[in-house]
Protein backbone atom coordinates (compact mmCIF):
# COMPACT_ATOMS: atom_id res chain seq x y z
CA UNK A 1 0.00 0.00 0.00
CA UNK A 2 1.09 3.40 -0.90
CA UNK A 3 1.63 5.81 1.96
CA UNK A 4 -0.30 9.33 1.62
CA UNK A 5 2.02 11.52 0.41
CA UNK A 6 1.93 15.43 2.03
CA UNK A 7 0.84 17.99 0.11
CA UNK A 8 2.25 21.62 0.20
CA UNK A 9 -1.63 23.20 -0.13
CA UNK A 10 -2.60 25.16 2.52
CA UNK A 11 0.88 25.32 4.67
CA UNK A 12 1.14 29.48 5.93
CA UNK A 13 4.02 29.11 8.10
CA UNK A 14 7.42 28.15 8.24
CA UNK A 15 6.96 25.68 11.39
CA UNK A 16 3.99 23.74 9.41
CA UNK A 17 6.56 22.97 6.40
CA UNK A 18 8.76 21.93 8.57
CA UNK A 19 6.58 19.73 10.29
CA UNK A 20 5.64 18.26 6.92
CA UNK A 21 9.12 17.89 5.75
CA UNK A 22 12.28 15.59 6.16
CA UNK A 23 11.51 14.09 9.02
CA UNK A 24 15.31 13.95 10.21
CA UNK A 25 15.29 17.54 9.81
CA UNK A 26 11.69 18.19 11.71
CA UNK A 27 13.17 16.61 14.86
CA UNK A 28 16.50 18.37 14.44
CA UNK A 29 14.94 21.99 13.63
CA UNK A 30 11.68 21.33 16.19
CA UNK A 31 14.18 19.89 18.98
CA UNK A 32 17.22 22.37 19.17
CA UNK A 33 15.53 25.41 20.03
CA UNK A 34 13.32 23.39 23.14
CA UNK A 35 16.07 22.15 24.09
CA UNK A 36 17.78 25.43 24.39
CA UNK A 37 14.88 26.95 25.92
CA UNK A 38 14.74 23.78 28.51
CA UNK A 39 18.34 24.49 29.06
CA UNK A 40 18.14 28.26 30.38
CA UNK A 41 14.77 26.79 32.18
CA UNK A 42 17.63 24.21 33.82
CA UNK A 43 19.95 26.82 34.43
CA UNK A 44 17.14 28.98 36.28
CA UNK A 45 16.34 25.74 38.82
CA UNK A 46 20.14 25.57 39.48
CA UNK A 47 19.95 29.39 40.20
CA UNK A 48 17.11 29.17 42.14
CA UNK A 49 18.50 26.11 44.19
CA UNK A 50 21.44 27.64 44.68
CA UNK A 51 20.15 31.21 45.98
CA UNK A 52 17.44 28.83 48.20
CA UNK A 53 20.52 26.52 49.57
CA UNK A 54 22.22 30.23 51.02
CA UNK A 55 19.22 29.95 53.36
CA UNK A 56 20.02 26.56 54.66
CA UNK A 57 18.85 23.44 54.78
CA UNK A 58 15.29 24.15 55.85
CA UNK A 59 14.62 26.21 53.37
CA UNK A 60 16.02 23.21 50.85
CA UNK A 61 13.62 20.76 52.36
CA UNK A 62 10.41 23.26 52.24
CA UNK A 63 10.96 23.27 48.65
CA UNK A 64 11.20 20.11 48.37
CA UNK A 65 8.06 19.23 50.22
CA UNK A 66 5.89 22.17 47.57
CA UNK A 67 7.96 20.83 44.56
CA UNK A 68 5.50 17.82 44.14
CA UNK A 69 2.52 20.13 44.31
CA UNK A 70 3.99 22.83 41.87
CA UNK A 71 4.69 19.65 39.69
CA UNK A 72 1.08 18.82 39.55
CA UNK A 73 -0.27 22.26 38.52
CA UNK A 74 2.55 21.58 35.41
CA UNK A 75 1.63 17.86 35.10
CA UNK A 76 -1.94 18.81 34.31
CA UNK A 77 -1.61 21.69 32.57
CA UNK A 78 1.40 20.08 30.29
CA UNK A 79 -0.57 17.41 29.85
CA UNK A 80 -3.52 18.79 28.10
CA UNK A 81 -1.28 21.21 26.27
CA UNK A 82 0.26 17.58 24.94
CA UNK A 83 -3.56 16.28 24.02
CA UNK A 84 -4.02 20.10 22.29
CA UNK A 85 -0.44 20.00 20.80
CA UNK A 86 -0.97 16.19 19.19
CA UNK A 87 -4.55 16.98 18.14
CA UNK A 88 -3.38 20.16 16.14
CA UNK A 89 -0.68 18.31 14.51
CA UNK A 90 -2.95 15.66 13.51
CA UNK A 91 -5.19 17.99 11.85
CA UNK A 92 -2.31 19.91 9.86
CA UNK A 93 -1.20 16.19 8.92
CA UNK A 94 -4.89 15.68 7.57
CA UNK A 95 -4.54 19.01 5.90
CA UNK A 96 -7.92 20.02 8.84
CA UNK A 97 -7.29 23.71 9.52
CA UNK A 98 -10.90 24.29 10.59
CA UNK A 99 -9.93 21.66 13.04
CA UNK A 100 -6.70 22.73 14.38
CA UNK A 101 -8.27 26.16 15.17
CA UNK A 102 -11.12 24.08 16.70
CA UNK A 103 -8.87 22.45 19.05
CA UNK A 104 -6.96 25.59 19.99
CA UNK A 105 -9.95 27.32 21.10
CA UNK A 106 -10.95 24.30 23.14
CA UNK A 107 -7.50 24.67 24.72
CA UNK A 108 -7.27 27.84 26.01
CA UNK A 109 -10.83 27.55 27.74
CA UNK A 110 -9.61 24.04 29.27
CA UNK A 111 -6.44 25.55 30.72
CA UNK A 112 -8.54 28.59 32.16
CA UNK A 113 -10.96 26.35 33.83
CA UNK A 114 -8.65 23.65 35.11
CA UNK A 115 -6.28 26.85 35.94
CA UNK A 116 -8.64 28.10 38.37
CA UNK A 117 -10.11 25.32 40.16
CA UNK A 118 -6.47 24.07 40.87
CA UNK A 119 -5.40 27.02 41.68
CA UNK A 120 -8.04 27.87 44.84
CA UNK A 121 -7.96 24.10 45.36
CA UNK A 122 -4.55 24.49 46.45
CA UNK A 123 -3.54 27.69 47.31
CA UNK A 124 -6.84 27.39 50.62
CA UNK A 125 -5.63 23.42 51.49
CA UNK A 126 -2.24 23.93 51.71
CA UNK A 127 -1.98 23.51 55.02
CA UNK A 128 -3.72 20.34 55.35
CA UNK A 129 -1.78 18.86 52.53
CA UNK A 130 1.12 19.77 54.29
CA UNK A 131 0.40 18.37 57.96
CA UNK A 132 -0.77 15.13 56.01
CA UNK A 133 2.47 15.09 54.59
CA UNK A 134 4.14 15.22 57.87
CA UNK A 135 6.52 18.17 57.45
CA UNK A 136 8.73 18.98 60.26
CA UNK A 137 11.20 21.41 61.17
CA UNK A 138 10.24 23.20 57.75
CA UNK A 139 6.59 23.35 57.85
CA UNK A 140 6.28 27.31 57.74
CA UNK A 141 8.53 27.73 55.46
CA UNK A 142 6.61 25.34 53.52
CA UNK A 143 3.23 27.04 53.98
CA UNK A 144 4.81 30.35 52.77
CA UNK A 145 6.72 29.03 49.71
CA UNK A 146 3.61 26.97 48.48
CA UNK A 147 0.99 29.51 49.05
CA UNK A 148 2.72 32.28 46.92
CA UNK A 149 3.22 29.42 44.18
CA UNK A 150 0.26 27.52 44.53
CA UNK A 151 -1.65 31.54 43.61
CA UNK A 152 0.01 31.79 40.68
CA UNK A 153 -0.65 28.56 39.25
CA UNK A 154 -3.26 29.58 36.86
CA UNK A 155 -0.12 31.45 35.14
CA UNK A 156 1.74 28.26 34.69
CA UNK A 157 -1.36 26.27 33.06
CA UNK A 158 -1.71 29.19 30.27
CA UNK A 159 1.84 29.23 29.42
CA UNK A 160 2.24 25.84 29.53
CA UNK A 161 -0.99 25.60 27.11
CA UNK A 162 0.34 28.19 24.55
CA UNK A 163 3.74 26.87 24.13
CA UNK A 164 2.13 23.56 23.36
CA UNK A 165 -0.24 25.26 20.63
CA UNK A 166 3.17 26.86 19.31
CA UNK A 167 4.89 23.18 18.77
CA UNK A 168 2.04 21.61 17.79
CA UNK A 169 2.28 23.87 14.67
CA UNK A 170 5.69 23.56 14.05
CA UNK A 171 6.36 27.43 15.61
CA UNK A 172 8.69 26.39 18.57
CA UNK A 173 10.84 29.63 18.11
CA UNK A 174 8.46 31.57 19.65
CA UNK A 175 7.93 29.13 22.76
CA UNK A 176 11.49 29.50 23.13
CA UNK A 177 11.47 32.64 23.12
CA UNK A 178 8.92 33.00 26.17
CA UNK A 179 10.38 30.26 28.24
CA UNK A 180 14.13 31.86 27.80
CA UNK A 181 12.37 35.33 28.77
CA UNK A 182 10.80 34.00 31.75
CA UNK A 183 13.80 31.91 32.84
CA UNK A 184 16.19 34.83 32.39
CA UNK A 185 14.40 37.39 34.31
CA UNK A 186 13.91 34.57 37.12
CA UNK A 187 17.59 34.48 37.26
CA UNK A 188 17.81 38.22 37.64
CA UNK A 189 14.95 38.40 40.20
CA UNK A 190 15.83 35.59 42.39
CA UNK A 191 18.54 37.12 44.47
CA UNK A 192 16.98 40.68 44.84
CA UNK A 193 14.08 39.29 46.33
CA UNK A 194 15.55 36.83 48.35
CA UNK A 195 18.44 39.00 49.69
CA UNK A 196 17.96 42.36 48.76
CA UNK A 197 14.90 42.62 49.57
CA UNK A 198 15.00 40.41 52.78
CA UNK A 199 12.04 38.12 51.45
CA UNK A 200 13.55 34.85 51.96
CA UNK A 201 12.15 32.33 50.59
CA UNK A 202 8.91 34.11 49.89
CA UNK A 203 11.01 36.24 47.57
CA UNK A 204 12.18 33.04 45.46
CA UNK A 205 8.13 32.39 45.12
CA UNK A 206 7.50 36.05 44.35
CA UNK A 207 10.64 35.79 41.42
CA UNK A 208 9.18 32.46 39.98
CA UNK A 209 5.44 33.78 39.49
CA UNK A 210 6.50 37.49 38.54
CA UNK A 211 8.68 35.68 35.83
CA UNK A 212 6.17 33.04 34.21
CA UNK A 213 3.50 36.35 34.06
CA UNK A 214 5.79 37.97 31.73
CA UNK A 215 5.69 34.93 29.73
CA UNK A 216 2.24 34.50 29.89
CA UNK A 217 2.07 38.30 28.66
CA UNK A 218 4.21 37.24 25.61
CA UNK A 219 2.98 34.57 24.47
CA UNK A 220 -0.61 36.06 24.91
CA UNK A 221 0.83 38.94 22.57
CA UNK A 222 1.44 36.58 19.94
CA UNK A 223 -1.45 34.08 19.63
CA UNK A 224 -4.77 37.37 20.75
CA UNK A 225 -3.22 40.28 19.54
CA UNK A 226 0.01 39.88 16.76
CA UNK A 227 -2.08 36.65 15.03
CA UNK A 228 0.59 35.61 13.31
CA UNK A 229 0.81 31.54 13.68
CA UNK A 230 -0.96 29.34 11.98
CA UNK A 231 -3.97 28.36 14.62
CA UNK A 232 -6.25 31.40 14.61
CA UNK A 233 -8.67 31.95 17.22
CA UNK A 234 -12.37 33.14 17.68
CA UNK A 235 -13.69 32.53 21.25
CA UNK A 236 -16.18 35.23 21.55
CA UNK A 237 -18.69 32.52 20.30
CA UNK A 238 -16.88 29.51 21.85
CA UNK A 239 -18.99 26.23 22.65
CA UNK A 240 -17.47 23.64 24.01
CA UNK A 241 -17.80 20.42 21.19
CA UNK A 242 -17.91 16.55 22.25
CA UNK A 243 -15.57 15.84 19.56
CA UNK A 244 -13.17 17.47 20.01
CA UNK A 245 -13.15 17.34 23.89
CA UNK A 246 -12.82 13.98 22.75
CA UNK A 247 -9.69 14.90 20.44
CA UNK A 248 -7.75 16.35 23.14
CA UNK A 249 -8.49 13.99 25.88
CA UNK A 250 -7.95 10.97 24.41
CA UNK A 251 -4.45 12.12 24.51
CA UNK A 252 -4.52 14.69 26.96
CA UNK A 253 -5.96 13.31 30.04
CA UNK A 254 -3.53 9.92 29.86
CA UNK A 255 -0.73 12.64 29.56
CA UNK A 256 -2.08 14.82 32.71
CA UNK A 257 -2.30 11.53 34.85
CA UNK A 258 1.00 10.24 33.29
CA UNK A 259 2.73 13.81 34.18
CA UNK A 260 0.85 13.62 37.91
CA UNK A 261 2.47 10.24 38.77
CA UNK A 262 5.63 11.83 38.97
CA UNK A 263 4.50 14.40 41.10
CA UNK A 264 2.59 11.10 43.51
CA UNK A 265 6.04 9.29 42.63
CA UNK A 266 7.81 11.84 44.52
CA UNK A 267 5.27 12.57 47.03
CA UNK A 268 5.88 8.77 47.89
CA UNK A 269 9.54 8.75 47.56
CA UNK A 270 9.38 11.62 49.91
CA UNK A 271 7.22 9.07 52.73
CA UNK A 272 9.72 6.26 51.91
CA UNK A 273 12.80 8.65 52.16
CA UNK A 274 11.20 9.64 55.92
CA UNK A 275 9.84 6.60 57.20
CA UNK A 276 11.13 4.24 55.71
CA UNK A 277 14.84 5.12 55.44
CA UNK A 278 14.85 7.39 58.05
CA UNK A 279 16.03 9.93 56.32
CA UNK A 280 14.47 12.70 57.85
CA UNK A 281 14.06 16.43 55.74
CA UNK A 282 17.50 15.80 55.24
CA UNK A 283 17.05 13.07 53.29
CA UNK A 284 13.86 14.74 51.01
CA UNK A 285 16.74 17.84 50.43
CA UNK A 286 18.93 15.40 49.17
CA UNK A 287 16.24 14.34 46.57
CA UNK A 288 14.67 17.38 46.26
CA UNK A 289 18.30 19.07 45.29
CA UNK A 290 19.44 15.83 43.45
CA UNK A 291 16.32 15.62 41.15
CA UNK A 292 16.95 18.97 39.40
CA UNK A 293 19.89 17.95 38.82
CA UNK A 294 18.64 14.80 37.27
CA UNK A 295 16.75 17.22 34.67
CA UNK A 296 19.60 18.45 33.35
CA UNK A 297 20.43 15.26 31.90
CA UNK A 298 17.01 14.70 30.60
CA UNK A 299 16.76 18.30 28.87
CA UNK A 300 17.56 17.02 25.57
CA UNK A 301 15.14 14.12 25.78
CA UNK A 302 12.48 16.36 26.46
CA UNK A 303 13.17 18.44 23.94
CA UNK A 304 13.01 16.01 21.20
CA UNK A 305 10.11 14.81 22.84
CA UNK A 306 8.20 17.78 21.96
CA UNK A 307 9.55 16.98 18.26
CA UNK A 308 8.29 13.42 18.60
CA UNK A 309 4.89 14.22 19.39
CA UNK A 310 4.46 17.12 16.62
CA UNK A 311 6.26 14.77 13.99
CA UNK A 312 4.60 11.88 14.61
CA UNK A 313 1.52 13.09 15.27
CA UNK A 314 1.46 15.05 11.83
CA UNK A 315 2.82 11.57 9.62
CA UNK A 316 0.11 9.92 11.41
CA UNK A 317 -2.88 12.12 10.69
CA UNK A 318 -1.00 11.66 7.06
CA UNK A 319 -0.64 7.98 7.40
CA UNK A 320 2.64 8.32 6.51
CA UNK A 321 3.58 5.37 8.57
CA UNK A 322 7.33 5.31 7.32
CA UNK A 323 8.07 8.82 8.19
CA UNK A 324 6.54 8.02 11.65
CA UNK A 325 8.90 5.12 12.43
CA UNK A 326 12.20 7.17 10.88
CA UNK A 327 11.36 10.15 13.25
CA UNK A 328 11.13 7.87 16.16
CA UNK A 329 13.90 5.74 15.37
CA UNK A 330 16.64 8.56 14.40
CA UNK A 331 15.50 10.58 17.57
CA UNK A 332 16.04 7.55 19.74
CA UNK A 333 19.76 7.22 18.37
CA UNK A 334 20.34 10.91 19.27
CA UNK A 335 18.97 10.73 22.40
CA UNK A 336 21.20 7.44 23.71
CA UNK A 337 24.33 9.46 22.25
CA UNK A 338 23.30 12.42 23.99
CA UNK A 339 22.67 11.05 27.47
CA UNK A 340 25.60 8.85 27.51
CA UNK A 341 28.02 11.74 27.44
CA UNK A 342 26.04 13.33 29.97
CA UNK A 343 26.07 10.79 32.36
CA UNK A 344 29.93 10.40 32.09
CA UNK A 345 29.80 14.23 32.40
CA UNK A 346 27.85 14.46 35.30
CA UNK A 347 29.34 11.63 37.30
CA UNK A 348 32.59 13.62 36.80
CA UNK A 349 31.66 16.75 37.99
CA UNK A 350 29.22 15.11 40.98
CA UNK A 351 31.80 16.87 43.59
CA UNK A 352 31.63 20.58 42.33
CA UNK A 353 27.84 20.27 41.53
CA UNK A 354 27.04 18.89 45.31
CA UNK A 355 29.57 22.06 46.66
CA UNK A 356 27.61 24.50 44.78
CA UNK A 357 24.15 23.08 46.81
CA UNK A 358 25.61 23.02 49.74
CA UNK A 359 27.33 25.98 51.15
CA UNK A 360 23.84 27.17 53.17
CA UNK A 361 23.72 27.00 56.74
CA UNK A 362 23.38 23.59 57.67
CA UNK A 363 23.70 22.06 54.14
CA UNK A 364 27.34 20.93 54.75
CA UNK A 365 25.13 17.87 56.53
CA UNK A 366 23.82 16.63 53.04
CA UNK A 367 26.58 17.40 50.87
CA UNK A 368 28.06 13.55 50.82
CA UNK A 369 24.73 12.10 50.67
CA UNK A 370 23.98 14.39 47.80
CA UNK A 371 27.32 13.18 45.78
CA UNK A 372 26.32 9.43 46.43
CA UNK A 373 22.56 10.34 44.87
CA UNK A 374 24.00 12.30 41.87
CA UNK A 375 26.38 9.56 40.95
CA UNK A 376 24.12 7.23 40.87
CA UNK A 377 21.63 8.38 39.16
CA UNK A 378 23.47 8.77 36.34
CA UNK A 379 23.48 5.31 35.64
CA UNK A 380 19.95 5.20 34.34
CA UNK A 381 20.38 8.25 31.97
CA UNK A 382 20.87 6.73 28.77
CA UNK A 383 17.99 4.28 29.36
CA UNK A 384 15.96 6.94 29.66
CA UNK A 385 15.80 7.43 26.07
CA UNK A 386 14.33 4.91 25.29
CA UNK A 387 11.42 5.71 27.81
CA UNK A 388 10.53 8.96 26.65
CA UNK A 389 10.92 8.20 23.24
CA UNK A 390 8.52 5.81 23.25
CA UNK A 391 5.80 7.65 25.46
CA UNK A 392 6.26 10.67 22.94
CA UNK A 393 5.78 8.74 19.69
CA UNK A 394 2.67 6.98 21.74
CA UNK A 395 1.36 10.63 22.33
CA UNK A 396 1.79 11.51 18.92
CA UNK A 397 -0.07 9.10 17.21
CA UNK A 398 -3.17 10.05 19.99
CA UNK A 399 -2.49 6.02 22.35
CA UNK A 400 -1.87 8.69 25.41
CA UNK A 401 -3.43 5.83 27.26
CA UNK A 402 -0.51 3.43 25.73
CA UNK A 403 2.15 5.91 27.69
CA UNK A 404 0.06 6.33 30.55
CA UNK A 405 0.10 2.62 31.38
CA UNK A 406 3.33 2.37 31.21
CA UNK A 407 4.31 5.21 32.94
CA UNK A 408 2.02 4.16 35.88
CA UNK A 409 4.25 1.02 35.83
CA UNK A 410 7.16 2.51 36.30
CA UNK A 411 6.27 5.28 38.62
CA UNK A 412 3.85 3.82 41.12
CA UNK A 413 4.26 0.44 41.21
CA UNK A 414 8.32 0.18 40.14
CA UNK A 415 10.11 2.93 41.59
CA UNK A 416 8.30 2.64 44.69
CA UNK A 417 8.67 -1.17 45.20
CA UNK A 418 12.44 -1.24 43.81
CA UNK A 419 13.54 2.04 46.35
CA UNK A 420 11.60 -0.04 49.32
CA UNK A 421 13.29 -3.21 48.05
CA UNK A 422 16.69 -2.29 47.84
CA UNK A 423 16.41 -0.09 51.13
CA UNK A 424 15.23 -2.72 53.46
CA UNK A 425 16.37 -5.89 51.91
CA UNK A 426 20.03 -4.92 51.35
CA UNK A 427 19.99 -2.71 54.62
CA UNK A 428 21.76 0.25 53.04
CA UNK A 429 19.37 2.79 53.58
CA UNK A 430 19.38 6.03 51.97
CA UNK A 431 21.61 4.49 49.26
CA UNK A 432 19.17 1.86 48.60
CA UNK A 433 16.85 4.12 47.66
CA UNK A 434 18.61 5.87 44.80
CA UNK A 435 19.45 1.90 43.26
CA UNK A 436 15.86 1.22 43.69
CA UNK A 437 15.42 4.55 41.47
CA UNK A 438 18.01 3.38 39.00
CA UNK A 439 16.85 0.20 38.40
CA UNK A 440 13.01 0.83 38.33
CA UNK A 441 13.60 3.53 35.72
CA UNK A 442 15.89 0.91 33.54
CA UNK A 443 13.35 -1.85 33.68
CA UNK A 444 10.44 0.64 32.73
CA UNK A 445 12.14 2.40 29.81
CA UNK A 446 12.73 -1.69 28.28
CA UNK A 447 9.12 -2.26 28.81
CA UNK A 448 7.99 0.97 27.04
CA UNK A 449 10.20 0.62 23.92
CA UNK A 450 9.41 -3.03 23.22
CA UNK A 451 5.67 -1.94 23.26
CA UNK A 452 6.53 0.98 21.16
CA UNK A 453 8.36 -1.41 18.50
CA UNK A 454 5.20 -3.71 18.45
CA UNK A 455 2.91 -1.17 18.10
CA UNK A 456 4.67 0.52 14.59
CA UNK A 457 5.26 -3.16 13.44
CA UNK A 458 1.10 -3.27 14.07
CA UNK A 459 0.66 -0.25 11.98
CA UNK A 460 2.82 -1.26 8.96
CA UNK A 461 1.17 -4.28 8.78
CA UNK A 462 -2.49 -3.18 8.91
CA UNK A 463 -1.51 -1.28 6.01
CA UNK A 464 0.83 -3.96 4.07
CA UNK A 465 4.02 -2.01 4.59
CA UNK A 466 6.81 -4.31 4.20
CA UNK A 467 8.50 -4.13 7.72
Amino acid sequence: MTEKSFSNENIQTKGVKTLLGDPKKAIIKLAIPMVIAMSVQTIYNFSDAFWVSLLGKNPLAAVGFVLPFFMMAIAISTGIGVGSSSAVSRKIGAEDKEGADNVADHSIMLVMLFGVIFTLFLFFGAESILQIMGVGSSFDLAITYGRIIFAGSIIIFFVNMATALLRGEGDVKKAMYAIIAGSVLNIVLDPIFIFVFGLGIAGAAYATVFSMGISALLLAYWLFFRKNTYVTFNLKHFKFKRNILSDIFKVGLPASVQQLTMSIMMIIMNFIIVNVALAGDSGVAIYSTGWRIVSIAILPLLGLATAVTSVTGAAYGAKAYKKLNESFTYSLKFGLIIESLLAVLIFLIAPFITLLFTTGEGSEAIASGLEIFIKISVLFYPGAAFGIASSAMFQGTGKGNYALVATIFRTVFLIPSMAIFFCCFFSIGLDGVWWGLVVANLIGSFVSFTWAKIYINKLFKSNGITV
